[in-house]
Order: structure tokens, then C-alpha cells, then sequence
């Protein structure tokens, strides 16, 4: 399994996490049980969306909120909200793509909150993009949807997907000192869950595309507009990995299809270190296209750590599920999002550490 930093160039690369001058492969590791988590209670942090907070939503047990991820060779810093807000006065971090960035989004607000709980926010949630103000420390924080990177136009009435464009959505990062992308999960969609009518690219119209392809597309746009637009004296670029789901019990449990479909009553994560490879392909074009960059990019490689946790989706304890359909999780379950408190926190201590250290 690759644990590269993020770069082939050897002049931008940057040393990952170093515990007394040993390289620290950030995101191999296991998931322990800490009493010390959550870092924050659900009660304190107002910027949870109803979708995402599992414990307001009913959910009864409590212990997937008590683990901690423990590389294999070295601890992670314990985040710490106050020294967040202080070594991030007076700048703007955004989270860029689909709804996993908007859990992410959440996730930091709540666990930078919990380092100042009586400093003067301010929060605006619009589309495509919302806001969360650290008044006092002149900090934004903000979330801008955008599933696929690049711009979607409505003509007659019809959804475009511009594989080649990007200058619309690009205009909001321009002025961002740290900007975090993700996309993944919505290339993926058919049917109903399509998030197009047509797709444009190289100037010519298309009803569907190969869609490894459509995403690389995208992909190179999108760094495109990174190298052409990213001034790396002021600001510094991520992106995050496939988030994955869990709708197919028989990647923890042989056998398990035949008793339930999906994540519902799932409590604990999965054991050991094995891995199923979830989203091999788009890991891989991610990769190409990041080496390519002139920019450098940290690549936040979670999507192995967060397989293991079947254990941290909503499931049907979400604001968006409604008493009859949490009657029938076999459809109804949610098992792409993550809860917060929950799985996004350990995303952000990662990010913190790669930020800071």
C-alpha cells in the first residue's frame, strides 16, 4: 500500500509528521478506545447540521465516539482549539466539494469551538457557499459546494457538467490561505442520484462518459486552475480522499447480505488491518494528477482509515430520515455520511497535525 507524502518532486516535498526525526506514516495505523473522545459534546457546537447529529436524532449507543486513530509509529498532537485560533488569526480556510466536506466543515468548527467556547461567532449557511466567522480572531471558515470541482450550468433547463471549466467556482477559492478539495462520490451516481443531464467537454455534448474518465477530466482542470491560480507564498492546498461508504456487509462479515444490508446496528469498527481496496481506480487517478502539479498538494489519505468504521455512519439517526422511513433501514439508512461528534474529528486531527507539525 502506497504511503507517499504527495509530491515526485523532490524540491516540494515536505517531511510528513516527524516524531523525534522519524518520518511518521500519518495514515497506517489502527483505531484504539479512548475515554478521553469526543473532543466536543453535540450539545455545545451549533453548527451540526441535523443530518450529521446522531445522538439529537436518537442514536443509543455512544461508544463509536470513543475512538482514537494511532499511527503505527508515533502519536498524533492532541488538536487543541485555542492554539488553532491563534495560529490561523486573520485567515481564510475552505473546504471545497461534496457533503463529506461540508461533515468536515462541521466537524473543525465544532472542535475549534471547543478551544474558545465564548468567543463571537458568526454563522451564514447559503449555496454554494456558507460561512462560519471566529470574530475575534478575524478566522473564516467556510464550506463552498462543489460535488465535481468544476462548474455546472443550467441550460434550458437542463444540468451541464463542464468537465474543461472551472473559472465560475474558482473566483469564491481565489482568496483562500488554506483550501482543502474533495469529489468522489457523485461520479459515481446514476439514475435519480445523477447530478447531470449532459456532460460537456472539448467542446462537444455527451449523455454519459466513461466515468473514471469524466472525473480525470475534471481532475485536470481543476489542477490546472490550482497551478495557474495558487500563489504558494500564501497559501497552502489539500485534498482529501474518497471518503467511503458501507451499504455491503459482506466487506466486514461473510454471510452478513443474508441478515442486513448496510450499516444500520453496526457498533464497533472493523478488526485488524485489512483493507478492500475501496476506490482503487479514482485513488489512483488522484494520485497521477496531484504528482503532476507544479503546486504542491497534500494528499489527506483517509479513505483506509475510515473503511474500518462502519461503526460512525448516521444510519437512520439523522434529521433527515423520517419515522417511517426509520422503520425500514434496509432502505432508508445512511451510511455515506459520518456522525458528529464522530469520524470527520480524527480527519481534522490529521489535518491540524499535517497544518502545524
Amino acid at each position: 500500500m502506497s504511503l507517499r507524502n504527495h509530491h515526485s518532486h523532490p524540491q516540494h516535498r515536505r517531511p510528513m509528521f516527524q516524531t523525534n526525526q522519524t518520518t511518521c506514516a500519518l495514515f497506517a495505523g489502527s483505531w484504539v478506545y479512548d475515554d478521553t473522545y469526543p473532543l466536543y459534546q453535540y450539545s455545545s457546537c451549533p453548527a451540526i447540521d441535523a443530518q450529521f447529529n446522531c445522538q439529537l436524532c436518537g442514536r443509543p449507543d455512544s461508544d463509536y465516539l470513543k475512538y482514537r486513530w494511532q499511527p503505527l509509529n508515533c502519536q498524533l498532537p492532541r488538536f487543541d482549539g485555542a492554539i488553532f485560533l491563534s495560529k490561523m488569526r486573520g485567515k481564510n480556510l475552505m473546504f471545497v466539494g461534496d457533503s463529506l466536506g461540508r461533515n468536515q466543515w462541521e466537524s473543525l468548527i465544532c472542535m475549534v469551538l471547543a478551544g474558545d467556547p465564548q468567543t463571537q461567532t458568526q454563522m451564514n449557511r447559503a449555496m454554494p457557499l456558507s460561512t462560519f466567522k471566529f470574530l475575534e480572531y478575524g478566522l473564516t471558515m467556510s464550506y463552498f459546494r462543489a460535488p465535481y470541482l468544476v462548474d455546472i450550468d443550467v441550460v434550458q433547463g437542463k444540468k451541464i457538467v463542464k468537465l474543461d471549466d472551472i473559472a465560475g467556482n474558482g473566483n469564491a477559492w481565489r482568496m483562500a490561505d488554506v483550501l482543502v478539495f474533495n469529489t468522489g462520490h457523485w461520479w459515481t451516481h446514476e439514475g435519480s442520484l445523477q447530478g447531470w443531464d449532459m456532460i460537456q467537454s472539448g467542446g462537444r455534448y455527451y449523455q454519459d462518459m466513461d466515468r473514471l474518465v469524466a472525473m480525470e477530466k475534471a481532475l485536470r482542470t481543476w489542477a490546472n486552475w490550482v497551478d495557474t491560480n495558487v500563489d504558494v507564498s500564501r497559501t497552502r492546498v489539500f485534498f482529501q480522499s474518497i471518503s467511503p461508504d458501507h451499504y455491503d456487509p459482506s466487506e466486514w462479515s461473510a454471510g452478513a447480505a443474508m441478515i442486513t444490508r448496510n450499516c444500520y446496528g453496526e457498533k464497533t469498527p472493523m478488526k485488524g488491518t485489512t483493507y478492500t481496496g475501496a476506490y482503487a481506480d479514482q485513488t489512483r487517478v488522484l494520485d497521477e494528477v496531484i504528482r503532476e502539479m507544479h503546486v504542491p498538494v497534500y494528499f489527506l489519505d483517509i479513505t483506509m482509515l475510515s473503511e474500518f468504521r462502519k461503526d460512525a455512519h448516521p444510519s437512520i439517526y439523522s434529521g433527515e430520515i423520517s419515522p417511517s422511513e426509520r422503520a425500514n433501514p434496509a432502505k432508508s439508512a445512511d451510511c455515506s455520511h459520518w456522525c458528529l461528534p464522530g469520524l470527520p474529528d480524527t480527519w481534522n486531527e490529521l489535518f491540524y497535525t499535517v497544518l502545524f507539525y
